[in-house]
């Protein structure tokens, strides 16, 4: 029985055995399947599949652009070129050697 289809599903695949209308992951069962059935003798689980109804995401405003408080920052954060230096192997604490050919 599959609800309309302006309804974002997807599907959550879980060990717990929880019922349609439940909650799992945040989201709402609209439908369950075993995949595994669990087996008391060996003391194990099932697996279960479960289609879930998806809240919408929240938009976020397209047109409007974001404001920040205080002073702004540039809109090129790249720093300038030749304003920083490589660390040397002093600064570093590391030696480097060269391995030959053998």
């Amino acid at each position: 029985m599959r609800r309309s289809s302006c309804v974002m599903t997807k599907t959550i695949r879980s060990p717990f055995n929880k019922e349609i209308g439940g909650i799992v992951e945040g989201c709402t069962i609209l439908e369950k399947r075993v995949v595994i059935p669990p087996n008391p003798a060996e003391q194990r689980r099932g697996i279960y599949d479960y289609l879930v109804e998806v809240p919408p995401a929240p938009m976020k405003p397209a047109g409007k652009t974001r404001k920040s408080s205080g002073t702004s920052a540039p809109a090129n954060t790249r720093p300038e070129p030749n304003s920083f230096t490589r660390a040397t192997p002093e600064e570093m604490g590391a030696v480097i050697r060269r391995v030959g050919r053998r």
